[in-house]
């Protein structure tokens, strides 16, 4: 286990899960609501019904798009050091709103945390990120394609995800993991992968807990709101919003196979779900 793997044990108790579960409704504060981030439940930063008045409503615009563009995420603070060479511009970094983190901070992830914004937000340290994209694509490489196996239940992860598995040969199992997937010899589905990539320790709190069970290391994304025992590498990133997994498993894909000395690229757009 790495260095990771001194933090506190997960806490999958009731109230743990519904902080989750309210965190996923508000997750990436950079998109627009999908129908089906509606049928979830509402954001929590939905706007309010436009004024009725023609004058009031057009005034009202005028103030969202000025408060608009003074919060443009292009002008947040990141990063300690704006001279890092980076996979891909800070600025596509920050337009998929991989840096933004949940307003909870656990003690485990404080190393990855650079600031705080005045509406609570965390926001995640983008060099971090992209340099531990580059450490998973490093241990990737080393193993055989089919015995990675890729998990992800939350909804704006399973696309990239599935599509990740595809383009590196590796195994993807999205959606609810089946208890005994790792564990159990006599359920149809089992199998026996030597690393498992998880999207959210909480979210496929199962698929950890069996990889440790079974005692394969564990490449996790994790948000300013995870608990890293049982982490063996950590992705710092926003792991609840659509665009931000996209670019992360994107990122993640082209690197493992650029050390595996595969000639292949893919498109950011490969990696994002149609609406």
């Amino acid at each position: 286990m790495s260095e990771d793997n001194d933090a506190v044990e997960l806490d999958d108790d009731a109230e743990t899960e519904a902080v989750d579960a309210a965190v996923e409704e508000e997750a990436d504060t950079t998109e627009e609501p999908t129908a089906d981030a509606a049928a979830e439940g509402a954001s929590a930063d939905a706007e309010p019904e436009a004024p009725a008045d023609a004058e009031t409503d057009e005034a009202a615009e005028a103030d969202a798009a000025a408060e608009e563009e003074d919060a443009s995420p292009f002008d947040d603070d990141v990063m300690p050091d704006d001279d890092v060479d980076l996979l891909i511009p800070v600025e596509d970094y920050l337009s998929a709103g991989v840096h933004i983190g949940t307003q909870q901070k656990t003690k485990d992830m404080e190393r990855f945390i650079h600031r705080v914004r005045d509406d609570g937000l965390y926001v995640l340290d983008v060099s971090t990120t992209d340099q531990r994209i580059r450490t998973a694509a490093d241990f990737l490489s080393n193993y055989d394609p089919e015995q990675i196996l890729v998990t992800s239940s939350r909804q704006y992860g399973r696309f990239p995800a599935e599509k990740f598995a595809d383009a590196i040969g590796a195994r993807a199992r999205t959606g609810r993991f089946i208890p005994g997937t790792l564990t159990n010899p006599d359920y149809a589905g089992y199998i026996e992968p030597d690393v498992v990539v998880v999207t959210d320790p909480i979210g496929d709190a199962q698929a950890v807990k069996e990889a440790i069970t079974v005692g394969i290391p564990v490449i996790a994304m994790c948000d300013s709101n995870n608990q890293l025992s049982n982490v063996d590498l950590v992705i710092p990133t926003n792991n609840k919003g659509r665009r931000a997994l996209s670019v992360v498993y994107w990122l993640l894909a082209n690197e493992t196979l650029d050390r595996r000395g595969s000639d292949t690229v893919f498109a950011l757009d490969d990696f994002e779900d149609e609406l």
